[in-house]
């Protein structure tokens, strides 16, 4: 009877220590992960904040559907932020404070993000996959900070180095916005030009309202250009390029990054040949492979509404998190995370997007990505993932 008595009180003593471990790992209980997400559910960006959500709570959704993680479903809560640094502080404080949630996932922009970090990382709250290409989502590296992709730099510099080496281009411009994002790209373009002996030709800068390309097409031109680099979005990326096809301009070359890989881009009116940087096959419900058709299918199905390439990058962060979650065992932290994260290597998507890998000494999973051509209104994919 002492035995059993001294056995027992050891099982109840155990059951307690589990339950304070569990008490003490902030949105996380014996049932549920809750995850949290700043983003654009109604605003300039929102786009992508729907569609890379919805593609997040398609992987989550599954995954609950099947019992979970070591018994736990996870819980996606959402903020509209509206692509409003004021409005994503406020959602950030509002997910850290009241909803106390494990970690953020695909949170979008780079302004919100940096704006909410200091809240976050003081607060023990992972950042997972933020739907921006910033180095400052994995730079400096901190044990809660965890990027998928390339970044713009990185991006920029496998295109250049392309670019140069397979198609002899001599003459390096660039156009870029002139906001944080476009100067990354300049940046980008300039270490890649520096170690290829290059130097840039020509600039031009703009604002990312400007409607009228006419001058830089024209100064560039005069520059005898023959690639120009695009530190552009959407807009601004296909009203150059097609006031430069127009203005008889066509010996030249225009490489875009991953903000240029949108579908609306390929589609527009004149973009036939411009090149840009992916990071993953673009959602056609044509597309050659069939977990992409599958996918673009389930999701049509589900939200009324074909995927974008922020759905992509939703489903595969989810299946990121997903998979570090089964890593990280039934005894979930915080440490036991970001320790199945580190130990994360060779991870490929369904969608063919670059192999990803992570180290205690590494949260970007990688440098590479692959160059695409606007042909026919679809991104065509044209090489292998490209590193420099």
């Amino acid at each position: 009877m002492r035995k059993f008595a001294l056995a027992a009180a050891g099982l109840v003593a155990a059951g307690l220590m589990s339950s304070v471990a569990v008490g003490q790992t902030r949105g996380v209980t014996k049932s549920e992960i809750l995850l949290g997400s700043h983003t654009d559910l109604s605003g300039p960006a929102a786009t992508y904040g729907v569609s890379s959500t919805n593609g997040a709570r398609m992987r989550f959704d599954a995954v609950n559907a099947a019992g979970g993680i070591h018994g736990r479903k996870i819980k996606l809560i959402l903020e509209d932020a509206q692509y409003q640094v004021p409005k994503a502080v406020q959602a950030c404080n509002k997910l850290i404070n009241r909803d106390k949630v494990f970690g953020f996932i695909v949170a979008i922009g780079t302004p919100m993000n940096n704006a909410c970090f200091q809240s976050q990382l003081s607060a023990n709250v992972l950042s997972l996959f933020p739907i921006t290409a910033a180095r400052s989502m994995y730079e400096p590296l901190h044990k809660l900070k965890f990027q998928a992709n390339a970044s713009y730099v990185d991006q920029v510099r496998a295109g250049v180095n392309y670019m140069v080496k397979q198609k002899g281009k001599k003459a390096v411009c660039v156009m870029y916005q002139d906001t944080d994002f476009g100067k990354e790209v300049f940046e980008g373009v300039e270490l890649q030009a520096k170690q290829l002996g290059l130097k840039i030709v020509e600039t031009t800068t703009h604002k990312p309202t400007d409607q009228d390309f006419s001058a830089p097409i024209t100064k560039l031109r005069a520059a005898n250009c023959d690639l120009v680099v695009l530190g552009t979005i959407v807009r601004d990326s296909i009203v150059p390029y097609a006031t430069a096809r127009k203005m008889g301009w066509n010996e030249v070359d225009f490489l875009g990054s991953s903000a240029t890989y949108d579908v609306f881009v390929a589609a527009a009116q004149g973009t036939e040949g411009l090149y840009t940087m992916g990071l993953a096959e673009m959602p056609y419900a044509d597309s050659p492979n069939a977990a992409m058709r599958d996918f673009v299918a389930q999701y049509k199905e589900r939200f009324g509404q074909m995927p974008n390439m922020g759905a992509v990058y939703g489903y595969t962060a989810a299946d990121l998190t997903v998979a570090a979650l089964d890593k990280a065992g039934p005894n979930l932290t915080v440490d036991s995370f970001v320790k199945a994260m580190e130990s994360i290597q060779g991870f490929r998507d369904r969608f063919g997007g670059p192999e990803l890998s992570f180290s205690a000494e590494k949260h970007l999973g990688s440098h590479q990505a692959f160059l695409v051509v606007s042909k026919g209104g679809k991104w065509v994919p044209l090489t292998e993932p490209l590193g420099f």
